[in-house]
């Protein structure tokens, strides 16, 4: 079983734009249950099945597929929950991690938030000045909850 540990902040200012190429991800779930997450994402040419359990602290159990883009597409169309969740995601390399910036479309335009993968939850990692107030506890970011209650509705 992978694990992954995530922590999750709001951002300040716009020192992180020119850092990053952005990417359109379109996902969205076949289960949103805090139990029990599973997700189709298309992210450019490539998509993927992730299955994740119940999260602790920041760390959770995921187990990710490579899947055909076909059949993400069919699936995101046809059997996810709706609305999609729709984001532009920046990677930017800090130190020895890498930050993911998503910048969400849609419903949830406005909302701008950078996640970080850790191999422990106690693992040190510098904070670039753009990023603000860590909401990794805040179940409202999660984006399997933005489905049912979008940022713009806050």
């Amino acid at each position: 079983m992978g694990v992954e540990i995530e922590r999750k902040f709001l951002l300040q200012g716009e020192g992180w734009r020119s850092l990053g190429q952005p990417v359109l991800l379109r996902q969205g779930y076949l289960s949103s249950h805090k139990e029990r997450v599973v997700r189709v994402r298309i992210e450019g040419e490539q998509a993927t099945l992730t299955i994740k359990g119940r999260t602790v602290g920041a760390s959770r159990g995921e187990w990710e597929y490579p899947i055909p883009l076909d059949e993400a597409a069919e699936l995101l169309d046809g059997l996810c929950e709706q609305p999609l969740i729709e984001k532009y995601r920046s990677r930017i390399a800090i130190g020895p991690h890498v930050w993911e910036v998503d910048e969400f479309l849609g419903a949830n335009a406005g909302l701008v938030v950078a996640e970080i993968e850790l191999g422990s939850e106690d693992e040190a990692f510098d904070k670039p000045d753009w990023v603000g107030e860590e909401v990794t506890s805040d179940v409202r970011y999660l984006n399997a909850n933005l489905i049912r209650h979008p940022y713009t509705r806050w």
